[in-house]
């Protein structure tokens, strides 16, 4: 697929077809998405191909409850986990095809990453740091791009890494490891093409971050 058309079309997908992803295609894809860039090229990734229904169950029913606390949060108005913000609303019972379906997903990714392996340069700030996350979400985005190439769509959450300590035992997940995504790959039964997304000059401004709006 052209890089371009890929970039401003890969919108998420959560609704897949029966049709299984074999392993060669699934190699192809994480084979493709390790060139993905990270700190000092340190590579800071694992990834675990979860196919136990039993732990996809686990896993659906964990992030069900974190689901329908971020409905519940929305529903008042705000951005429900935002940073500094601890929003006192009721959980709110919603539909989510694709986390009660989860068993039927063709493939189910868990994503983890090596602390030791990643440099937090925003680690002493008074603020949640956030800056590790540019040597893992490259490499989580190249997945999503690589599967598209294969006729694959997918969608990226966070929703399980809200319960880490609950499944990291049911996931294995190592010593120092932080698990930063759950990524579902499967054949879409629609790939959404048309994105809709803020203009350039909504978020581009010159020399300061309240200097004047960039246009071409």
């Amino acid at each position: 697929m052209e890089l371009i058309h890929a970039l401003r079309s890969n919108g998420a997908v959560r609704s897949f077809t029966d049709r299984p992803v074999d392993d060669a295609t699934l190699h192809a894809v994480l084979d493709t998405a390790r060139f993905a860039p990270s700190g000092g090229n340190r590579q800071p990734w694992r990834v675990a191909i979860v196919r136990d229904l039993d732990t996809r169950h686990e896993m659906g029913g964990l992030m069900r409850a974190v689901w329908e606390e971020y409905v519940g949060a929305n529903a008042t108005g705000v951005t429900a986990f935002a940073f500094g913000r601890s929003i006192d609303a009721p959980p709110i019972a919603a539909p989510n095809a694709l986390l009660d379906e989860i068993e039927t997903v063709p493939v189910v990714l868990a994503i983890a990453a090596d602390l030791h392996h990643i440099a937090m340069m925003d680690g002493n700030l008074e603020r949640p740091p956030v800056t590790g996350g540019a040597s893992i979400y490259p490499f989580c985005w190249s997945i999503l791009l690589a599967a598209r190439e294969h006729g694959l769509g997918g969608v990226l959450t966070t929703f399980l890494s809200r319960e880490e300590p609950a499944i990291a035992p049911r996931l294995g997940l190592p010593t120092d490891h932080a698990l930063v995504a759950t990524i579902f790959l499967g054949y879409p039964t629609h790939q959404n093409t048309k994105l809709t997304r803020h203009p350039v000059n909504s978020f581009a401004t010159i020399d300061r971050f309240d200097g004047d709006s960039f246009d071409a």
